[in-house]
């Protein structure tokens, strides 16, 4: 069931086709950490705060892949979160195109191995000798063997996939496969250019044993290289006051995760942070000034704060006094804030003991990126990479981080719409 909104803003001209008003929240279940506790376990007695509860309920959903039922679950569990917190939601979707490995394999005398399609691998079925080529497959490590005609095993490190494929290319290999440099599947691997040729990457568990092997006898490999580019319908969750149409401030956190990571650091930390944010300003003149917004698609690419950002209009944008972002906030004492010059002056005041860093860093690969190319003050809120990055082990966190985070977060958003 659809709805009509109940306010005109610059969403309802320019998404009338993407934004979706449908209450899906209602339709979903309660979902309870005593049924799946997989974050950190409770002892006895021992309580939590909502923002620790809301990371364990997104984590035990699973990974929130864009495009998945799962990643709509989430969607709609935070989409009834604000509802609760008595903010109007609208769901803005939008759609790419994104690389998705089909059942990709590789089959070594009767037994296979688990393999993913690099994204950009041409497609392809082989059946051919393989060669392991030394060191880490610089063009000099591929004159030393001859891959012509066969299926070249490398190891990852050093120069990019893309190199040690066009190496491969060039030395007349009719395919790659390349061995992870940890024990862990290479998944989600990314050529910068489409390759020629077929290229898997496998665990360095499997990997390292292929290799060596080859090193010492003759193996003819079965090789299924099964990617495709497939149509990803992302889902942002944008949640405001009633009546507020130009917000002073963004909020901002992606709720996706990649391919068998729970993601509880990366990012439901970001986003449950945000979301509690919301909560604690919702019955204040503060909720009136900013708009909250769950990002989906920014694994994949930024894709969620892109669409934002490309409906926006320039008005709108250059209304804003700023974008907060929360990416990754859970691991890790120490809490980094960068971004624009003026923002982080500002949060330098407010949270003295918080590390800055440089705009330079701050305008990468998360969803404040978009805002900043559009000339809007930004800050990033960050802890830094830890072990668990992209990995099936992203499923902890530290309840008392969250909290720093959401206090830092709510000082500086105060002063930054009173400055």
């Amino acid at each position: 069931m659809s709805v009509k909104p109940q306010t005109k803003s610059w969403l309802k001209v320019v998404l009338t086709t993407t934004l979706l008003l449908t209450p899906i929240a209602c339709a979903v279940q309660n979902i309870t950490t005593a049924q799946q506790p997989t974050v950190k376990q409770k002892t006895q007695n021992q309580t939590y705060s909502q923002v620790y509860t809301d990371v364990q309920n997104l984590v035990n959903m699973g990974p929130r892949v864009a495009g998945t039922p799962i990643n709509e679950k989430a969607s709609a569990y935070i989409e009834q979160q604000y509802r609760k917190a008595g903010y109007r939601t609208r769901i803005q979707t939008f759609t790419y195109s994104k690389f998705r490995d089909a059942g990709s394999s590789l089959t070594v005398d009767g037994t296979t191995i688990k393999a993913n399609a690099l994204f950009g691998s041409a497609p392809g079925k082989l059946s051919a000798r393989l060669v392991a080529v030394p060191n880490k497959a610089r063009a000099e490590d591929f004159a030393k063997v001859n891959v012509k005609g066969a299926i070249a095993i490398v190891k990852r490190g050093e120069i990019r996939f893309t190199q040690k494929v066009d190496n491969a290319v060039n030395a007349g290999a009719v395919g790659v496969v390349i061995v992870n440099n940890k024990s862990g599947n290479l998944a989600g691997g990314t050529l910068t250019q489409k390759s020629k040729i077929p290229v898997l990457g496998i665990s360095g568990d499997d990997g390292d044993k292929l290799y060596a092997r080859s090193l010492t006898t003759p193996l003819t490999i079965n090789f299924n290289a099964n990617g495709q580019n497939v149509d990803v319908t992302g889902r942002n969750v944008i949640a405001f006051q009633e009546g507020v149409t130009q917000p002073k401030v963004i909020l901002g956190g992606h709720f996706d995760s990649v391919e068998l990571a729970p993601g509880a650091n990366d990012n439901a930390s970001g986003t449950a942070v945000v979301l509690d944010i919301a909560r604690k300003v919702s019955n204040t003149p503060l909720a009136r000034q900013a708009w909250f917004i769950a990002f989906d698609g920014e694994e994949d690419g930024l894709h969620g704060s892109r669409a934002f950002v490309d409906a926006a209009t320039p008005q709108f944008l250059s209304e804003l006094k700023g974008m907060m972002n929360f990416d990754m906030v859970g691991v890790n004492d120490k809490l980094l804030i960068g971004g624009s010059s003026e923002l982080t002056k500002i949060a330098q005041v407010v949270q003295p003991k918080a590390q800055l860093f440089g705009a330079s860093y701050a305008n990468g690969a998360s969803d404040h990126a978009p805002f900043a190319a559009r000339g809007v003050p930004i800050l990033f809120f960050y802890r830094g990479m830890e072990p668990n990055y992209h990995s099936r082990n992203d499923k902890t966190v530290d309840p008392k981080l969250l909290d720093e985070t959401t206090q830092a977060g709510l000082d500086i958003f105060k002063r930054l719409v009173t400055n």
